[in-house]
């Protein structure tokens, strides 16, 4: 398992990276910077096409809150720090409608340094507050992705969409949210959420980040609409295992372009002292 450091000096290049000035392969760097870089490099680059990702913290009995519904305790500060340095990296952040009003999410990044994604909340119904945390203006695009007809807030975006069984298409939001120039997506909640996008075989990677802890009930943090009946059949994503000090992730690939982004790319440094 490789001990993931993220110093400044690292940071900084990763951010690099995100801008395409910069590689994760070369420089000078401890083992710790070389594991950050290895997993944030290939999550900054935006050379390989579109990328969707899904990460979700849990503990170590799978659960992501009690049976009251208390999540705010559920990853540790490392795990929290890494959740924002993933907001940072991509163009938008995704979240359901229940994690919205449950957990009361920003959406910001605070916790490094880093630009705030666009923030797009999947709200089918209509039911999120127009004062609703993630669609305050802080001059990020904000996006409520709906199938009913309801007004939004100057600068709030409304993507609407008909429903298919009761469901909005997690490909046909992919695909608008496409068109509005998110190529980078991270899927942050809530599990319903994270099910559905991986099922329809749209995430590139996955991202479990398991916390020490045993809660003994609540919700789990994965069940897919359609589970495998067969363990011959069940999804084996190519795995990566890093520690973040106080959790431990699990970076799972799934598609081609997971593995190719994880392969050198050799760009000139503008500022050859990092290199």
């Amino acid at each position: 398992m490789l001990f993931v450091d993220v110093t400044p000096k690292a940071w900084a290049r990763i951010l690099d990276i995100r801008r395409g000035r910069a590689c994760a392969c070369c420089g000078r760097w401890s083992a710790g910077e070389r594991a950050a870089l290895d997993l944030y490099g290939p999550l900054a680059r935006r050379d390989l096409g579109p990328v969707t990702v899904g990460q979700i913290g849990q503990s170590l009995d799978g659960r992501v809150a009690t049976v009251t519904g208390d999540a705010r305790d559920v990853s540790g500060p490392d795990g929290l720090a890494h959740l924002h340095r993933m907001r940072a990296l991509v163009d938008g952040v995704v979240i359901g409608v229940r994690t919205a009003l449950h957990d009361s999410s920003r959406l910001t990044v605070r916790l490094c340094d880093g630009p705030n994604p666009d923030r797009i909340v999947i709200d089918p119904q209509g039911r999120l507050p127009d004062d609703a945390p993630a669609l305050r203006d802080d001059g990020a695009r904000r996006f409520v992705i709906q199938a009913v007809d309801r007004t939004r807030p100057n600068g709030v975006q409304v993507i609407r969409l008909d429903r298919h069984k009761n469901q909005l298409d997690p490909a046909e939001i992919s695909a608008r949210l496409r068109a509005e120039g998110l190529h980078s997506l991270l899927i942050e909640g809530g599990g319903i959420t994270i099910a559905r996008f991986l099922e329809a075989g749209l995430l590139t990677r996955l991202q479990v980040a398991i916390a020490p802890l045993l809660i003994g009930g609540g919700p789990q943090g994965l069940t897919l609409p359609s589970p495998s009946a067969e363990l011959a059949n069940a999804l084996r994503p190519q795995m990566r295992a890093f520690s973040l000090g106080s959790d431990v992730l699990f970076d799972c690939g799934f598609t081609p372009a997971a593995a190719e982004a994880e392969q050198p790319q050799h760009i000139g440094l503008l500022d050859k002292s990092t290199g």
